[in-house]
C-alpha cells in the first residue's frame, strides 16, 4: 500500500510540476519585456532557431550595472545559425501605445501624482517586468501617409481614426471630417480664419518687414505651447521658421499624432513639474494661443521656464482673454501677470486687441538693477540651465552668461547663414571653428552616400519626418537643408549636451535616453538614423531587442532605418530583420574613422507593410 501511495504521490508531483511550467510560461507571455505595462495580447509567438540572445550584465557592489566580458554583438564568426523568425504582435488595442506616457500604466502602478501640476501627463516609464515585447500593429486599413506638402492640409482618416476634435472644434476650423480624409483648414482656437493671417498679423504688430515673422532671418526657432494640431507651426514653415510644437496627450487626444501625420514638427510634452527637454536660450519666439495654462501658478514657475528657454531679446506672444481684460477676473489675472513679468524684466513690445507680445532684455542690466529681495530671484550660480533630463523646474530667473551679456544678445547670424556659422556656444565644449567645419564636411559626404544607397527606393517626397538618434552637432540635419524634410535631432542624456549648438544652428531637437521609449505616437517617422547608438547602448545595460522594437514602433510602414555602426552590430541586427518585417536595402563599408579603431558599416533597412496577423500588404 505504501508503494502504491508513493507512486501516486510521484505522479501527482510530476503533474503539479507540469502545471507550474505551463503557468510560468503563460506568466512570461503576460508581462513581456517591451516599453509598456499591462497584458500582452500576442497573435504570434517567438520562434527562433536557437536561444534568443540578450545583453549579459551583472550588478556591481554599488547597485549599478557593469558589462560582462561577452559582448552582446558577438565576435567575428559568432553564432551564424541564430535567426529570430517572429516577434509577438500586440493586440489592436495597443496600436497607439506610447509606453512612457501611458495612462493605463499610471492607473495600474497606483502612482501618486498631482493632477493640478499635470504630473500625470509627464513621463512615467514602466519597470522592466511590466514591459511589452511585441510589435505595435497599424490600425486596420492603414495606408501609406499622404506626402508633403499635400499632407499639411489632409491625411487619411483610417491612419488616425479619431474625429473627436473635428466635432468639438468645428467652430474653430481645427479639422474637418471629409469622408475618407481629415482636412485641416488652418484654423485654431484663436485664429479661426487661418494661421497664415494670424502669423502675418503678429509680424505686422512687431513691425517686421513684409509682415514676415522671420524678420529677415532673425527669428528661426519657435516654441508653440499647447499647439493643438500644430497649424501655427505648419504655416510658419513657408517663412523659413521651424517650430517645436508641443502638447500633452490630454483630453484633446491625438493632436500631436495628427501634427506628425501632417509632416509638421511636433513633440508630446507638458509644462508640469519638470523642465522641458530643451537647453536654455533655444528659441527666439514662444507662442501661446488660449493654451489653457495658469501662468501664475506656483509663483510663476511656468513663465520662468519659458524665460529659461527664450534667447536674449526673445518674444512671447500671448493671445488670451486675459490680454484684453474682458471681465473682472480677466482684469485681475492681467494685472498680476503684468506685474510679475515686469519683475522678470520683460517689457511689452506691442499689445493689440486680444494679443500681447512681451520681449526679454538683451543683457543682465535689468536683473542687476532690481531692488534687493525682489522676487522671483536669480538662479544660483551653480544651477545648470541646460540640465533638463528629469530635472525639476526652478522658481528663479536664469541670467545670461558673461559672453551673452557682453554681446548684448546671442551673437547668432541670421538664418540661413547661422546653419553653417560656428556659434559662440561651441566654446562651452572646447570645440573650435575648425572642428565645427570639419564635422559639417564629413556629414555632407556621408549624407550624399546615404542618398546614393537609397537612390532606387526614394523619391523627392518619399520621406518627410526624420530623426537623428545621436545628433552630436546636428550636421546630419544640416546636410539635408535642401531636401524637403525636417529632422528631430536627439542628443543622449548622458553625453555632452550639444543640443544647444543644434538650436543655435537653427535646428530643433530633444534630449533622450534610448533605454526608454520616445515621447511620440507609433508610426510617426519616415527615417531613423542611428549612428553608433547600438554601440553606446551596450555600455548602459539596456536591451538591443527592446531598442529594435521601439524603433519599429515609431517608424512608419515603408519607412527607412540607416544604421551606422561597427560590423558586429550590423551582423547582429541582420538576425532580426525577418521578425521585425524589415528588409535589407543596402550594406556598405563606411569611410575610415580616424577617431576610432573600429571599422564602421552603413546598413540601410526598409520596414515592410504588414497587418496584425503578420501577413505582408501591398505598400503601393
Amino acid at each position: 500500500m505504501r508503494g502504491r501511495s508513493d507512486g501516486g504521490q510521484n505522479r501527482h508531483l510530476v503533474t503539479l510540476m507540469w502545471v507550474m511550467v505551463v503557468f510560468l510560461g503563460l506568466l512570461f507571455l503576460y508581462y513581456g519585456s517591451f516599453f509598456g505595462p499591462g497584458k500582452q495580447h500576442a497573435s504570434t509567438t517567438i520562434e527562433s532557431v536557437s536561444k534568443l540572445r540578450t545583453f549579459k550584465w551583472v550588478s556591481d557592489n554599488n547597485g549599478g550595472n557593469i558589462k560582462s566580458d561577452e559582448s552582446i554583438f558577438g565576435q567575428e564568426g559568432g553564432d551564424d545559425n541564430f535567426m529570430l523568425k517572429t516577434f509577438p504582435v500586440c493586440d489592436d488595442r495597443h496600436s497607439e501605445l506610447i509606453p512612457c506616457l501611458d495612462r493605463n500604466l499610471i492607473y495600474q502602478m497606483r502612482l501618486k501624482l498631482d493632477l493640478n501640476l499635470m504630473e500625470h501627463y509627464e513621463r512615467h516609464c514602466p519597470q522592466p517586468e511590466r514591459r511589452y515585447n511585441c510589435l505595435i500593429p497599424s490600425p486596420p486599413g492603414y495606408k501609406v501617409p499622404i506626402k508633403w506638402p499635400k499632407s499639411r492640409d489632409e491625411v487619411w482618416k483610417v491612419n488616425i481614426p479619431h474625429t473627436h476634435l473635428a466635432h468639438e472644434k468645428s467652430d474653430q476650423n481645427w479639422m474637418v471630417d471629409a469622408g475618407e480624409k481629415i482636412k485641416f483648414p488652418g484654423g485654431g482656437t484663436h485664429f479661426h480664419y487661418g494661421a497664415d493671417k494670424y502669423i502675418a498679423l503678429i509680424a505686422n504688430m512687431l513691425g517686421f518687414p513684409n509682415n514676415n515673422l522671420n524678420n529677415e532671418g532673425r527669428i528661426r526657432t519657435v516654441l508653440d505651447v499647447g499647439c493643438g494640431v500644430a497649424s501655427f507651426g505648419g504655416y510658419l514653415l513657408s517663412s523659413d521658421i521651424v517650430a517645436m510644437s508641443f502638447a500633452p496627450n490630454d483630453v484633446h487626444q491625438n493632436q500631436i499624432q495628427f501634427a506628425l501625420e501632417r509632416g509638421i514638427p511636433a513633440y508630446l510634452g507638458v509644462l508640469g513639474t519638470k523642465r522641458l527637454p530643451y537647453p536654455s536660450r533655444s528659441f527666439e519666439f514662444a507662442h501661446c494661443s488660449r493654451c489653457r495654462i495658469d501662468w501664475l501658478q506656483r509663483d510663476g514657475i511656468l513663465l520662468l521656464e519659458l524665460d529659461r528657454l527664450l534667447r536674449p531679446g526673445g518674444y512671447f506672444a500671448y493671445s488670451s482673454p486675459e490680454a484684453y481684460a474682458q471681465d473682472e477676473e480677466d482684469l485681475r489675472i492681467w494685472r498680476e501677470m503684468s506685474a510679475f513679468v515686469e519683475r522678470m524684466c520683460w517689457k511689452i513690445a506691442v499689445k493689440r486687441n486680444q494679443t500681447v507680445i512681451w520681449v526679454k532684455p538683451l543683457t543682465n542690466d535689468c536683473y542687476m538693477n532690481r531692488e534687493p529681495g525682489t522676487r522671483p530671484p536669480l538662479c544660483r550660480a551653480n544651477d545648470d540651465p541646460d540640465a533638463v533630463w528629469g530635472v525639476r523646474m526652478e522658481t528663479c530667473i536664469t541670467p545670461y552668461s558673461k559672453q551673452m551679456h557682453r554681446a548684448r544678445g546671442s551673437g547668432l547670424a541670421p538664418w540661413p547663414a547661422r546653419l553653417t556659422t560656428p556659434p559662440p556656444r561651441l566654446a562651452d565644449f572646447d570645440y573650435t571653428s575648425e572642428m565645427f567645419t570639419k564635422d559639417m564636411e564629413i556629414w555632407r559626404r556621408r549624407v550624399d552616400k546615404y542618398w546614393s544607397l537609397l537612390n532606387q527606393k526614394i523619391k523627392p517626397n518619399t520621406v518627410r519626418n526624420l530623426m537623428d538618434m545621436k545628433a552630436n552637432m546636428g550636421s546630419f540635419a544640416a546636410a539635408l537643408k535642401d531636401k524637403d524634410v525636417w529632422v528631430m535631432n536627439v542628443v543622449p542624456e548622458d553625453g555632452p549636451n550639444t543640443l544647444k549648438i543644434i538650436y543655435d544652428r537653427g535646428l530643433i531637437g530633444t534630449v533622450h535616453d534610448w533605454c526608454q521609449a520616445f515621447s511620440t505616437y507609433p508610426r510617426t517617422y519616415d527615417l531613423l538614423h542611428a549612428w553608433t547608438v547600438f554601440s553606446d547602448l551596450e555600455k548602459k545595460g539596456c536591451s538591443a531587442e527592446d531598442l529594435l522594437i521601439e524603433m519599429d514602433r515609431i517608424l512608419r510602414p515603408t519607412g527607412f532605418v540607416i544604421i551606422r555602426d561597427k560590423q558586429p552590430v550590423v551582423k547582429f541586427i541582420k538576425k532580426y530583420l525577418t521578425a521585425l518585417h524589415w528588409e535589407s536595402v543596402a550594406v556598405a563599408d563606411a569611410e575610415a574613422n580616424p577617431d576610432s579603431e573600429d571599422t564602421e558599416m552603413v546598413f540601410v533597412i526598409r520596414k515592410k507593410m504588414w497587418s496584425a496577423d503578420g501577413s505582408l500588404k501591398d505598400s503601393a
